[in-house]
């Protein structure tokens, strides 16, 4: 089976999360090819089209998978291939690009939640569904131990490291209320915030292992990869209840949900700086198969069922 992945490319490169999943296709028997898309707004992605519709005569897929609301409004201005689209939640963050996104949702013939809020969400709810968050490479998750972490980055003894599950300026992370929780710490001076912003995948990874906390107060999300690999790494972490993130973390030990309010968060940090060990936190990704693996094998019975349905 041939599928063409259809994602932005304005970075220059795709999103990790497209292409890790993508290449696990290929251990199901699929050919994977991709199609990125360099532009912003209707006319800088329908600009694409013609090297689309190219790209679609010269490798004759069997199945368009695309990622993102707008990516799949692109990917449906065809009507040789069946189209399925994944949405991972910048889909209902402005009513435009609902309107838009739900549109190009009319027209495919499967739609991928990653969580159940996008759904809920969305303007035009697909018939035909499923939820199924983006998963993650363990084996780009190699724990490194806590001690030999901490001594390979240089972090100073005594004092508590947090890793903010983003960048400090990315405001939907909300950093700010970290920071006005670390402050009513009553050990605050000991305690300092690193961000994950221009890190590679093994410098975050490695820093997931030192850190004594991983903290996502964030306002909104899909289904948090960057959690994801902090739970990957055995790391504690405090975070908000939005999206899928309670159902993520479930009841292990050393994983803590928090309100959007400074004081509760400063007590959950406490929590955690108190629990003071490693999580189970690699054995809930495990259990939930939240591995590009397992969701690579979720996938190929939808493209199956498409074209069944053709």
């Amino acid at each position: 089976m041939k599928v063409l992945i259809v994602a932005s490319f304005n970075a220059g490169k795709f999103n990790s999360f497209v292409t890790e999943q993508a290449e696990k296709l290929k251990n199901e028997g699929c050919e994977v090819y991709y199609f990125g898309i360099v532009g912003k707004g209707f006319t800088g992605y329908y600009s694409n089209r013609k090297a689309y519709i190219q790209k679609i005569k010269e490798i004759k897929p069997d199945i368009v998978h695309a990622h993102g609301g707008l990516s799949g409004l692109f990917a449906v201005l065809q009507n040789k291939v069946p189209v399925v689209i994944t949405f991972h939640n910048g889909e209902i963050l402005s009513p435009s690009v609902n309107i838009l996104s739900s549109l190009g949702a009319t027209r495919a013939k499967f739609v991928v939640y990653v969580a159940e809020h996008i759904r809920q969400l969305s303007y035009y709810k697909h018939d035909h569904y499923t939820f199924i968050p983006c998963g993650i490479n363990l084996s780009d998750c190699n724990i490194t131990p806590y001690e030999e972490a901490r001594k390979a980055l240089s972090f100073e003894p005594g004092k508590k490291y947090i890793l903010f599950g983003g960048a400090f300026d990315n405001l939907r992370k909300n950093f700010p209320l970290l920071k006005d929780a670390v402050s009513l710490l009553p050990d605050k001076d000991n305690v300092v915030c690193l961000e994950m912003k221009g890190l590679s995948r093994e410098e975050c990874t490695l820093r997931m292992c030192a850190c004594d906390l991983f903290a996502l107060p964030t306002k909104s999300e899909g289904s948090p990869q960057a959690l994801k690999e902090a739970m990957a790494c055995n790391c504690p972490i405090v975070a908000t209840d939005v999206a899928d993130i309670k159902h993520l973390l479930g009841d292990i030990e050393g994983h803590y949900i928090c309100k959007f309010d400074a004081q509760d968060l400063a007590n959950q940090i406490t929590k955690a700086f108190t629990f003071g060990k490693r999580t189970n936190g690699r054995e809930r990704i495990t259990e939930l198969g939240l591995t590009n693996d397992l969701v690579a094998k979720k996938l190929v019975p939808i493209y199956k069922e498409v074209l069944k349905r053709q």
